[in-house]
């Protein structure tokens, strides 16, 4: 009965309301091992005082198991669990024979030593990687567990699960948004800091999307409703972490074989300097044993099995705050082995919106009447070219003219008559149709700068010309700059015309661009960069770039705040459209790659120190676990948080590795 109940439970449940935050403890959980520390402690205390100042030796010896019996009951479960169960020789288990072996040889107050320490070990290595992870939880904390719903005419409060796509929800200023929509009522200006990691709120009117868990400022909005709770960009965003921090990088799943393997070789070794020395050359057999304890602590690999994976997690929940999402620490390896990135243009080092460029005039009117012209006759029309106009019309004060007898031609351009005249406003082959001349050396030079030209003409003369492209985006210059410092090679793959591509790479300062491309052609320059470099990245809007970044090394998505396809395909997404987080992640990647080294070298050193002094007698049960254990452990871990903290970005200088 019992387990129906819990299956009908699990079937009305959402996911996210029962999930399992990658064994994330729960406060009574915390409370129950400080309780346990805090006894251990006074415990261990006690027993000190009892065998070196009382001389109470068997209160002593009582206090030291009980030490044992509180702080070391999972340890000692986990070594044996370990052991008979999966027949491997695990770090719980050495610890258990040390601690065991020091009350046989009389050191009981070492042995309670050992496991106490260890358990504060094991704590703070916890602690460190539910800090690294608790971004997943505070994540979906972002999202309001209920939504104010219009029904009948009347306001419902209701749990976010129980709102249905096509709902409206109503959201006042202060409040969080609950649920991605689009705005049908209202704007406002919106903070998607908890997606994006920018801080300056995003003005929204009508028409425009807003997503679960950002904050509206100070308007009124009627949004309705896209996405279920467990569907929207927020839910997504958090599941993937969660995802991505279970995924090994090559480092961390050598160290974990290294580990296992290196477990029952330290044992071997242990036993070997307890029995040669007492059986073969007649050495007192309580000093050796002590050693072989001391070599078996000091040689526990905890230090070295946590130094890739709480660095990784550190940089990947770091990433997430700052808005980019990265799928795994393999991806984050990878991208400090990238010799070359690969940009699409359009979306991604261009806006992929057209604007005004340059506005020639051609015969007696001024540069603002050929702009009023164009702007009043293009005004009907929903071409790119002709809102680029309009809007340069617009922000200008120009005032639009009556605009009669309105004709578009397909594929060349539009006719219209103003105050009695006919004017002709389109491309080159309009004009060729209509055996109007144009002025070549104004279309030569606008094309080699990338341009697209648009004439104006009154009855069969040109009288004036407007020139549009594609804007570059303001933190494209200075990622190119950045990479190519660092001895990055920076290429440009579009789908654009050879002239644009050429424009936008010499202005860029792109080392190489290749032009007129289809996806699949796309491809093939990235299997190419990848067989020149042997690891690349591509970065691309998510959309039609989605074979070019499942294929190249690392796949970055830019603005995958609005893109589905970005989110599943990228190995690593920017949720908003800035490309200086590029500069960002190399400089994340390499700090990643310099702190794993760190760790490692020092778990190797002062691990082998240790054992070498071991062997020698040079240090005691204490030493080994309190510095050579623990408070190496604890370095290791200090040493990784730090990547949480790296807030190198916009402007920044990417340093060499």
């Amino acid at each position: 009965m019992e387990d129906k109940k819990e299956n009908a439970h699990d079937e009305n449940t959402c996911q996210w309301c029962a999930v399992d935050f990658s064994g994330e403890e729960e406060p009574l959980q915390k409370k129950k091992k400080i309780i346990q520390g805090g006894i251990s402690a006074l415990l261990l205390t006690f027993g000190l005082i009892c065998e070196f100042i009382l001389s109470q030796y068997l209160l002593a010896q009582a206090s030291f198991v009980l030490v044992v019996a509180i702080s070391g009951r999972e340890i000692i479960e986990k070594g044996l669990k370990t052991l008979f169960i999966n027949k491997r020789v695990g770090i719980n288990f050495l610890i258990t024979i040390a601690a065991l072996g020091a009350f046989l040889i009389g050191h009981g107050e070492e042995g309670a030593a050992v496991m106490f320490l260890f358990f504060i070990a094991e704590s703070l290595e916890d602690y460190a990687a539910d800090r690294a992870r608790r971004s997943v939880k505070e994540l979906l904390k972002l999202t309001p567990e209920t939504a104010k719903v219009k029904r009948d005419g009347k306001e419902v409060e209701l749990h976010v699960h129980e709102v249905k796509v096509g709902d409206v929800v109503v959201v006042r200023p202060g409040e969080k948004i609950p649920l991605d929509g689009k705005v049908i009522e209202g704007a406002s200006s919106v903070n998607q800091a908890p997606i994006t990691g920018e801080s300056i709120p995003v003005e929204k009117k009508i028409g425009d999307e807003v997503y679960a868990g950002t904050i509206n400022q100070e308007g009124y909005l009627e949004i309705e409703v896209s996405k279920r709770s467990e569907e929207g960009i927020l839910s997504k965003i958090a599941r993937m972490v969660e995802e991505a921090e279970k995924k090994k990088s090559k480092t961390e799943a050598f160290i974990e074989r290294f580990a296992r393997r290196y477990t029952p070789i330290v044992i071997l070794l242990a036993v070997l300097v307890a029995v040669i020395p007492t059986v073969f050359l007649g050495l007192p057999g309580s000093v050796w044993i002590y050693r072989a304890l001391i070599l078996l602590v000091v040689s526990c690999p905890c230090a070295l099995a946590i130094s890739t994976p709480v660095s990784m997690v550190s940089a990947i929940t770091g990433a997430t705050r700052k808005g980019v999402l990265i799928k795994g620490s393999s991806y984050l390896e990878e991208l400090n082995r990238v010799k070359a990135v690969a940009f699409d243009k359009t979306g991604t080092l261009t806006e992929g919106k057209l604007q005004v460029s340059d506005v020639l005039s051609l015969a007696y009117l001024s540069k603002n009447e050929i702009l009023s012209l164009a702007a009043s006759i293009e005004f009907h029309s929903e071409h790119p070219i002709a809102r680029a106009i309009f809007k340069e019309a617009e922000s200008k004060g120009i005032k639009l003219q009556r605009v009669k007898n309105f004709k578009a031609i397909p594929g060349k351009g539009i006719s219209a008559e103003i105050d009695g005249k006919t004017y002709y406003v389109g491309a080159r082959n309009l004009f060729s149709d209509l055996s109007i001349k144009l002025p070549e050396e104004k279309i030569t030079r606008f094309e080699r700068e990338g341009k697209t030209t648009v004439f104006i003409a009154e009855g069969k003369r040109i009288i004036g010309a407007i020139a549009v492209r594609d804007k570059i985006r303001d933190s494209s210059f200075g990622v190119i700059s950045e990479l190519k410092k660092i001895g990055i090679r920076t290429e440009m793959i579009t789908g654009d015309n050879e002239d644009t591509a050429r424009a936008i790479a010499e202005e860029l300062g792109i080392d190489e661009y290749h032009a007129q491309l289809l996806p699949e052609d796309k491809v093939k320059i990235v299997d190419r960069l990848m067989a020149k470099f042997g690891s690349m990245a591509m970065v691309g809007d998510g959309v039609n770039d989605a074979p070019s970044l499942a294929r190249a090394s690392v796949g970055i998505a830019m603005g995958a705040i609005g893109s589905d396809v970005a989110l599943e395909t990228a190995d690593i997404a920017l949720m908003q459209d800035d490309l200086s987080k590029i500069s960002y992640l190399i400089y994340l990647a390499k700090k990643t790659s310099r702190v794993v080294k760190q760790n490692v070298y020092a778990a190797i050193i002062i691990k082998s120190s240790f054992a070498i002094l071991a062997v020698l007698g040079l240090i005691n049960l204490w030493v080994a676990v309190a510095i050579g254990d623990m408070g190496l452990s604890l370095g290791v871990i200090v040493n990784a948080l730090r990547l949480t903290k790296v807030k190198k970005g916009k402007g920044s200088k990417v340093v060499k590795d």
